[in-house]
């Protein structure tokens, strides 16, 4: 179940970047963070803190 949710944040990871630079900051938004949420642990990881970066990133 860990490894699904982890492919769900790569690809999530994956999609936002595009939707952001086309203007779709909020369904970016949308998109990645509730899949961010659903992590307890491991935010050391690479795939970790580079959705939390965006996540930062589209907030401004």
């Amino acid at each position: 179940m860990q490894q699904a949710k982890s492919l769900e944040l790569r690809a999530a990871t994956s999609l936002a970047p595009l939707w952001r630079d086309q203007g779709k900051r909020d369904k970016a938004r949308e998109l990645l963070a509730p899949i961010y949420g659903w992590f307890t642990e491991g935010f050391d990881t690479l795939d970790l803190k580079e959705a939390k970066a965006l996540l930062a990133g589209l907030q401004d």
